[in-house]
């Protein structure tokens, strides 16, 4: 029997952002190297974290992924359409199955339409032409994620950041979106509501099928939420294993300076916290060799000659080091 195909795959993604300071006929400009030759693939019905610090690359991931920057190599596949080669149009017809949910819940809804126009904007765009149809489905979705029909009738300021955000997971939900990439979905909201929206993302998960990257810096709402983790740094995926075995055994050494930073009440841990020393190299020049060696505490001096792939270091755990 042959294995599915993934919902989503990516071969040698890369994106490198102009960064100025070039001659004309002399020196080209310098590139900013936000995402640097990633590969990955996603199953259907995963939800995966992308961790990292900020300024590693992962949103600029997701939104590649999603084909909302053109990369400069590689390619993305989503339910084996290769999606770098498809027209504006062509994009467009397969684009309902893939949406994001972003950061900030307040800036992603436009303030002058009412919640029903916001939401039936993106089916309208994606052929859903029956009004009252469309009507019937936002009414229904609405309930799903925790909202009477009132919402439809309102305006985002109206709402709390934790409504907002639900008015958001129901947008993408209306044009039948099978695959979601969570862009930091509840960094800006309190703890107490992050809990209620990751909930409510996990059972639409459960319950519909979906497929979720959970872009995020926080671990620890990473490790409530995914069953799989991928670590970036600089551009780059630097550990990627089930999220049990990863957060209990980090091969990594940058994986584990993250871990060791979350908070924790037990006193047996809390005196073990070794907060990472220096600053994220610029990925206008990243370093030679492994790009962590300069802040790595098991740094030799073949990690600044020669990059570690990501290669298989036990079964299903992938990390790019040397001294893994």
């Amino acid at each position: 029997m042959e294995a599915a195909l993934p919902v989503v795959s990516a071969t040698g993604l890369t994106k490198f952002f102009p960064g100025g300071g070039g001659v004309p006929f002399v020196r080209p400009p310098a590139q900013v190297r936000a995402v640097d030759n990633v590969s990955l693939s996603i199953d259907q019905g995963q939800s995966v974290g992308l961790v990292g610090e900020s300024g590693c690359g992962k949103s600029t991931l997701g939104r590649l992924l999603l084909r909302l920057i053109e990369p400069t190599s590689g390619s993305v596949t989503f339910e084996g359409t290769d999606l770098t080669s498809l027209s504006k149009e062509q994009l467009r017809r397969v684009r309902s199955g893939m949406q994001m949910v972003f950061q900030d819940p307040y800036a992603s809804l436009d303030p002058r339409k009412r919640v029903l126009d916001i939401v039936e904007e993106g089916m309208l765009a994606h052929g859903h032409v029956d009004r009252a149809a469309n009507r019937e489905r936002i009414a229904s979705l609405m309930a799903r994620v925790g909202l009477d029909g009132r919402a439809l009738y309102q305006y985002p300021h109206h709402f709390s950041g934790g409504q907002r955000q639900r008015i958001g997971i129901a947008r993408a939900l209306a044009v039948g979106a099978r695959f979601i990439v969570a862009d930091e979905p509840v960094s800006a909201l309190d703890v107490s509501i992050q809990a209620q929206v990751l909930n409510l993302l996990a059972d639409l998960r459960d319950d519909l099928q979906l497929t979720i990257l959970l872009v995020s810096h926080d671990l620890a709402v990473v490790h409530h939420f995914t069953e799989r983790v991928m670590v970036m740094y600089l551009g780059k995926i630097v550990e990627e294993a089930p999220s049990e075995i990863l957060y209990a055994q980090p091969r990594h050494p940058y994986t584990r300076a993250l871990l060791d930073c979350i908070p924790t009440i037990e006193p047996a841990r809390r005196g073990r916290l070794r907060p990472l020393t220096g600053e994220i190299p610029t990925p206008l020049n990243p370093p030679s060799g492994c790009r962590f060696h300069p802040r790595c505490p098991l740094a030799q001096p073949v990690c600044a000659e020669v990059e570690p792939p990501l290669e298989l270091k036990a079964d299903g755990h992938l990390a790019a080091c040397h001294f893994a």
